[in-house]
């Protein structure tokens, strides 16, 4: 456990934090983020926000280019488009046209 004091809006804050993995030390590098979760079965595309699929533009054993829209989310009257973050095969489609989804919630697989 380390302990930092934090100030928020003025207020002084005494935490303590405790590192998930372990790492040399002294190190105080913060781990960076994690892509897109992949397995086996290729890579898991998840959901940027919480929403409602409005359209799915891609089909399972439909080859894709990273970048190329798979489908497009609405979130507070506004679209979203999300895209391939690889190249591949799409192998699972988790959602259909008027699913609601949550931020993180896997939408398709690209194999």
């Amino acid at each position: 456990m380390k302990k930092l004091n934090v100030t928020v809006d003025g207020r002084s804050y005494e935490v303590e934090i405790e590192p998930l993995e372990s790492s040399d030390a002294g190190s105080e590098t913060p781990a960076a983020p994690a892509p897109s979760s992949a397995s086996a079965g290729g890579a898991s595309v998840e959901s940027p926000l919480a929403g409602k699929v409005v359209e799915v533009q891609t089909a399972v054993g439909d080859s894709v280019s990273e970048g190329d829209t798979l489908l497009i989310l609405e979130a507070m009257k506004m679209n979203t488009l999300v895209s391939a973050p690889a190249s591949g095969t799409v192998s699972s489609i988790n959602v259909a046209a008027g699913d609601m989804v949550e931020e993180g919630q896997v939408l398709l697989t690209i194999g």
